[in-house]
């Protein structure tokens, strides 16, 4: 399976792979498997739609952000793997939304991450997964998403 064909023709560009923000690696590798960093919905260096799911983002806007933080870590393990298609198996994704107190549909926002693994990478791209509200995400983050892939 060509991975990037399989990207190109969903209408994803993938972008460069940005440098961390912080104090820690993007991808580590551990035998098989790969332990993908949490990724932020940037675009072109610009957070896409800050704030609180419930509040200042919508659900459609928190889900347009889960697709971006997949899309983001797409390009983060294509620059550490130079090709996608040794993407053998997502084995899980775990994602925190920025959550107004009261908002419960977490599972809904992940369900766009989700539905765009699988969108790409077929049966492979079924994983385990946790979607957890929270207070706050760094940058005002809507959301974040780091997932174990193996290779």
């Amino acid at each position: 399976m060509n991975i990037e064909r399989k990207i190109e023709e969903l209408g994803i560009l993938l972008p460069d792979s940005s440098p961390p923000k912080a104090m820690y690696i993007p991808v580590k590798q551990a035998g098989n498997l790969l332990f993908v960093a949490g990724q932020i919905p940037m675009t072109d260096g610009v957070m896409l739609h800050p704030g609180h799911v419930g509040e200042e983002v919508t659900l459609e806007q928190a889900q347009e952000a889960a697709r971006q933080c997949i899309i983001n870590m797409l390009s983060a393990l294509r620059t550490y793997l130079g090709d996608l298609d040794k993407v053998k198996n997502i084995v899980k994704v775990q994602a925190f939304v920025s959550s107004k107190t009261g908002f419960n549909e977490q599972h809904i926002v992940v369900n766009a991450a989700s539905q765009l693994l699988y969108d790409v990478f077929g049966e492979a791209g079924r994983h385990a997964r946790t979607a957890v509200g929270v207070n706050q995400l760094p940058m005002d983050a809507p959301v974040e998403i780091e997932a174990i892939v193996e290779i």
